[in-house]
């Protein structure tokens, strides 16, 4: 007896060269990722402003031998927006992105946009009347000053003879 196999058809679209976006493992995930973004801005939007997730931004701490200095990434904020607390050793960072009108429709969001907040506890005493805060090219940089009391001295080491 002869064996016969059936050939079965492919779907071929005669458009398409190379490999199709969603035929990637990348590309099916991007296509996840929008789905899941659309859903969950369509919940969003159906919930009042005050229940909107606080966000916080990347932050680098930097310790020198007279402050601390701390530099967040807060793109598209104006200075106008950000609230910066210290006391004693805690610094509070807080503001908000406002959503720009856009005339289109917004297909992806991946930047931060709303309230957001950042606090870290400094591990050592400042001298909270002497901080300075700049905003440039959407970095905020803080450098809080610690007091003249507990910055490191050098001691010079003499002989006796």
């Amino acid at each position: 007896m002869k064996e016969t196999t059936m050939a079965l058809p492919v779907r071929r679209n005669p458009q398409t060269t190379g490999l199709d976006r969603r035929s990637t493992p990348f590309g099916e995930l991007d296509d996840l990722h929008s789905r899941m973004e659309q859903l969950m801005s369509g919940i969003w939007s159906e919930l009042p402003d005050v229940a909107a997730p606080i966000w916080a931004p990347p932050v680098d701490i930097e310790e020198t031998e007279d402050a601390w200095i701390v530099e967040a990434n807060l793109p598209g904020v104006d200075k106008k927006d950000v609230n910066i607390e210290v006391r004693e050793s805690e610094v509070v960072v807080n503001g908000e992105i406002k959503e720009r009108e856009r005339k289109g429709i917004l297909r992806r969001r991946t930047r931060p946009v709303g309230r957001f907040e950042y606090r870290v506890a400094l591990p050592g005493q400042t001298d909270p009347e002497n901080v300075e805060a700049t905003l440039d090219d959407g970095v905020l940089r803080i450098q809080i000053p610690k007091p003249e009391q507990t910055r490191p001295r050098r001691i010079e080491v003499t002989s006796n003879g």
